[in-house]
């Protein structure tokens, strides 16, 4: 009897545990700090989760006070969570990756960041050549109506363009004389950096300037490059992210330009919808 009482409650106990792993809803979430931080003020602002009133744009996990369902968050390197999507439950994942595996966050994201959205994408260039011709010449071409036009047009809302007033591409106080026949090296993530820059490069030809893309998979490699002298400048990351590399790595980066902002959204990995966050 004692045997039978022992199989019966480890059955019992077997079954509880499985019933609470499935009550479990596991998010997949950027690993970096300023991203994780997003994509967790992103669930804050759905609902979902309550987050410390001094949790900023680095908060963790460990920074959550509540949430309306029990979740398990895994940290995962951002350039992969689209491949881990189908082994979670959901997946907040940054616009660019999500554009490179075939989701847009307007059409296929369960909800997403707004176009108000802070977390502008920028061109960055190293401590001392913010003033450079070459710099101001790519903010120009980057701030121009004929790439304004190409994001609108592009990406249905996936990428939104934060330029007020584009212009005709070029700077009336750059030197263009100067530059012709120069390269600007300029890294970048594939989608949609290199594309935007593209244009970019497109505008800076009529003037002899040659435009470098340099094309990166990862978060970290455009800001290294571009710290150590190899590169030019960068266009690949949003401007929380960049100003906390600095802090963290004692580079001197600079923030020249935003260009555009790109909503960051939730997407349904085994489940299909947000029943099982609640909602």
């Amino acid at each position: 009897m004692k045997k039978l009482t022992a199989i019966v409650l480890a059955l019992v106990l077997a079954l509880t545990a499985a019933l609470a792993l499935a009550d479990t809803v596991t998010i997949a979430v950027p690993n970096d700090p300023t991203n994780e931080g997003r994509a967790l003020l992103l669930l804050q602002a759905n609902g979902i989760i309550t987050l410390k009133e001094d949790a900023g744009i680095t908060a963790t996990a460990a920074d959550i006070v509540s949430s309306i369902v029990d979740i398990k968050f895994e940290e995962v390197e951002a350039a992969m969570l689209p491949n881990v999507l189908a082994d979670v439950d959901y997946a907040i994942i940054n616009n660019n990756y999500a554009l490179d595996a075939g989701l847009n966050p307007v059409k296929d994201s369960l909800i997403k960041e707004g176009s108000d959205s802070p977390y502008s994408n920028v061109l960055t260039v190293n401590e001392g050549n913010e003033d450079a011709d070459a710099t101001k010449a790519l903010v120009a071409a980057l701030n121009s109506k004929k790439v304004a036009d190409y994001i609108t047009e592009t990406y249905d809302g996936a990428v939104i363009s934060v330029v007020d007033e584009p212009g005709d591409g070029f700077d009336p106080d750059v030197d263009y004389a100067a530059l012709a026949g120069t390269t600007i090296s300029v890294a970048a993530s594939p989608t949609p950096h290199a594309q935007i820059l593209a244009v970019a490069a497109e505008i800076l030809k009529e003037k002899d300037i040659t435009l470098d893309i340099i094309e990166y998979a990862d978060y970290v490699q455009p800001n290294v490059v571009v710290d150590s002298g190899e590169v030019f400048a960068n266009y690949f990351a949003h401007y929380p992210y960049q100003e906390n590399f600095n802090a963290e790595n004692g580079t001197h980066l600079v923030n020249v330009a935003p260009i555009h902002v790109e909503p960051m959204g939730l997407y349904a990995g085994k489940q299909a919808d947000l029943t099982a966050l609640g909602k």
